[in-house]
């Protein structure tokens, strides 16, 4: 079974992120959910991510790097919207990665290498018409990532919620954050170490 480091979304470690990591755990697998906003929740998106750039991106990603630092390297890391850029960050850059899980987002592989490492699988997760991942460039960096890669997919869904796996909000599309939930799961039991 596979460890993950699964980073939460701008609007916090909401009881959606935590529901989401326990159908991974339910499956064999060992989730760990840092809270990268320090105990901060929010129930609206623009609220959320006015305090993700009040806080700072980088601090965010150096808040995610520390707690992936405590972790053995051999994990896969995971993240929804805004957790996506440390888990992209680290899945391209530390030592060990065995695969990424990103929901909602996706940034162009050149924001933290030159290339995405071999042999690190991947899998993107989004609405087909969700905005912020078709008009702000997510829909792209998640193609590109994903062309003439065999172990590297991308999933779209029919819709426009951007946190449509996140259980509880209004945003939430049953049927497709049970099916990525399905896909993730096999990405997860495929993972070789």
């Amino acid at each position: 079974m596979a460890e993950v480091l699964l980073f939460h979304h701008a609007l916090g470690l909401t009881d959606g992120v935590g529901a989401f990591a326990e159908e991974l755990r339910r499956a064999g697998h060992t989730v760990h959910t840092p809270d990268l906003y320090e105990g901060r929740t929010f129930t609206d998106l623009e609220a959320g991510a006015g305090y993700a750039q009040e806080i700072g991106f980088d601090t965010l990603v150096a808040r995610g790097e520390r707690a992936a630092a405590k972790l053995p390297q051999e994990i896969v890391y995971a993240g929804f919207s805004l957790g996506v850029l440390p888990a992209q960050k680290l899945a391209q850059t530390r030592a060990g990665a065995l695969g990424a899980l990103l929901f909602s987002a996706c940034v162009p592989v050149t924001e933290f290498g030159a290339v995405w490492p071999e042999g690190v699988p991947a899998q993107v997760h989004g609405m087909d018409a969700d905005p912020f991942f078709v008009d702000e460039g997510d829909l792209a960096a998640a193609r590109a990532l994903v062309a003439d890669a065999a172990d590297r997919r991308l999933f779209l869904y029919p819709g426009s919620a951007h946190l449509f796996a996140e259980r509880g909000a209004s945003s939430f599309v049953p049927e497709a954050a049970a099916l990525c939930a399905e896909r993730a799961v096999c990405f997860l039991d495929g993972v070789k170490r």
